[in-house]
C-alpha cells in the first residue's frame, strides 16, 4: 500500500537506464562473493544507435524504484546461477520504446510457472539457499514499479534448439 501510495504521488524525472543498469552492474561485479557472477551489458548495435535521433536510454522515471527493479532482477540471476557462470544485461530500442533483458544461465523458471513467480510471497529457491530467507516479494514488487512506469515484465526460458532449458530471461 505504501508502495503504491509513493507511486502514485511521486514526480517522474528523466532516467538514463544505460548508465543506472551500469552502476548495478560495477556494483556486482566489484563484489568480493565468489558466488558472484560477472555481469556484462550488451547495448544495441551501435549503428542501429547512430541513426536514432537521441541513441540514450531515457525513460521518465523514479531511479531509485527502477534501480531497486534492477538490482532485484540481477541479485536473482545470481543466486540461481551456478558460480562462474555470466549474466546478461541486455539494453535496445523498440520503436518509441526501451527494452531492458536480464539473462542467466540457471536452471530456469518451473514450467507453467512464468507467470506465477511475480505473485505476492511466491518463491521457488534453489536447495542450496536457508529456508526463510526470501520473502517471495521481490518479483512481485519489481512487478509493480515496473507497471507503475507504465512498463511490462515477464520472464521466460532461454532455450537450446533442441528445448533444453539453459537459463532464465527477465
Amino acid at each position: 500500500s505504501r508502495l503504491d501510495a509513493e507511486l502514485s504521488r511521486a514526480k517522474m524525472n528523466v532516467v538514463s537506464l544505460e548508465r543506472l543498469v551500469r552502476t548495478i552492474a560495477d556494483i556486482q561485479n566489484a563484489n568480493d562473493d565468489n558466488r558472484a557472477d560477472k555481469v556484462q551489458i550488451k547495448a544495441e548495435d551501435p549503428a542501429s544507435q547512430a541513426r536514432r535521433r537521441d541513441p540514450t536510454l531515457k525513460v521518465p522515471g523514479l531511479e531509485g524504484r527502477l534501480g531497486q527493479v534492477f538490482r532485484n532482477l540481477v541479485d536473482n540471476a545470481v543466486s540461481f546461477s551456478p558460480p562462474g557462470s555470466a549474466i546478461v544485461i541486455r539494453t535496445a530500442h523498440t520503436g518509441r520504446q526501451v527494452r531492458v533483458t536480464i539473462e542467466n544461465q540457471g536452471p530456469g523458471i518451473p514450467v507453467g510457472k512464468e507467470s506465477e513467480i511475480f505473485s505476492r510471497f511466491y518463491s521457488e529457491r534453489p536447495k542450496s539457499e536457508k529456508f526463510g530467507i526470501h520473502s517471495g516479494l521481490g518479483l512481485s514488487i519489481s512487478k509493480q514499479i515496473v507497471e507503475a512506469h507504465h512498463g511490462t515484465i515477464y520472464a521466460e526460458n532461454i532455450k537450446s534448439d533442441d528445448n533444453k532449458i539453459l537459463g532464465a530471461r527477465f
